[in-house]
C-alpha cells in the first residue's frame, strides 16, 4: 500500500458518494468504525495501487482518477481486463478469492483512494446482509464490463473491438465523446488483446474515414453512429 503522500486534507468523508451510499444501509456508527479504520491516500499515474498475488488486507474506493484493472497471465503478457473511472469502489472480488488479488489495479492518471481495512468491513458486511447484497451488485456491474469485453475479443474482428473500446471510454470513463486520453497506445493494445501497431494502424484509419479527431492525447468521436456500426458488424 505505498503513495505518494496521504491524501487526508483533500477530501472529506461528509462530501463521499461511499458514505452517502452506505449509511443508506449500515447506522452512522458503523461507518463511523469504517471511517477510523481507513486512510486517505494518493497515487501518480502508473503505480500500482493493489498487486496481482499479494495479499488481500484493504477494499478500495476510488475517489478521484481513472485505474485499469490488469492480469497477467502465466505466459507474462498482460491483460487489461477493464478501465474505470471515480467514483468507484474496488476490488469487491478479492474478498471471496482465497485473500489474494486476483489483479492489479493500476492508476491511469493520479489518483485519490481510501484504503478500508477488510477484516473490520467484512464484520459489518456480516451485521448487514442488504448492505453486503448493495456491494455486490455495485461490483457485479463493473465485473459486466469485462465480460463483454471478452466476448468481443472472442468474437469480433480488430476494427471493432476498438470501436467497443473507443465508445466504452466516451460512455463509462469520460462521460464525453471528446476527451483527455489517459491510456497510452500500448494500453489499448492490451486491452483490445491485440498489438500495438493493429492500434495505430486502425486509430489512423478511422482519423482517415473521419470517424475520430486526434492530436496526441486529444480525442473526439465526431461520427459516432459510424462508429456504432463497426462495433455492430465486428
Amino acid at each position: 500500500m505505498n503513495s505518494n503522500h496521504s491524501a487526508k486534507d483533500q477530501h472529506l468523508c461528509e462530501a463521499c458518494l461511499f458514505k452517502r451510499l452506505s449509511t443508506n444501509f449500515i447506522s452512522t456508527d458503523d461507518f463511523c468504525h469504517i471511517e477510523k479504520h481507513t486512510q486517505q491516500l494518493r497515487y501518480k499515474k502508473g503505480d500500482t495501487i493493489l498487486k496481482q498475488g499479494a495479499n488481500t488486507t484493504h477494499l478500495v474506493f476510488l475517489f478521484k482518477g481513472i485505474v485499469k484493472f490488469e492480469f497477467e497471465n502465466t505466459n507474462g503478457k498482460n491483460l487489461i481486463l477493464t478501465v474505470v473511472s471515480a467514483p468507484k469502489l474496488l476490488g469487491g472480488a478479492n474478498m471471496f478469492y482465497k485473500n489474494q488479488n486476483l489483479f492489479s489495479i493500476c492508476a491511469v492518471e493520479d489518483c485519490d483512494v481510501c484504503f478500508i481495512e477488510l477484516n473490520v468491513f467484512r464484520e459489518i458486511l456480516l451485521k448487514n446482509s442488504r448492505y453486503a447484497l448493495m456491494l455486490f451488485e455495485k461490483a457485479s456491474e463493473m465485473f459486466k464490463v469485462s465480460i463483454l469485453n471478452f466476448i468481443s475479443l472472442a468474437h469480433k474482428q480488430i476494427h471493432g473491438r476498438i470501436a467497443d473500446i473507443l465508445i466504452y471510454l466516451a460512455e463509462s470513463v469520460y462521460c464525453s465523446r471528446r476527451f483527455d486520453l489517459s491510456l497510452t497506445r500500448k494500453e489499448l493494445a492490451d486491452f483490445a488483446g491485440c498489438s500495438q501497431e493493429n492500434v495505430i494502424i486502425t486509430l489512423s484509419k478511422f482519423k482517415k474515414e473521419g470517424i475520430i479527431k486526434m492530436e496526441k492525447k486529444d480525442f473526439e468521436i465526431v461520427d459516432y453512429d459510424k462508429l456504432l456500426t463497426i462495433s455492430k458488424i465486428g
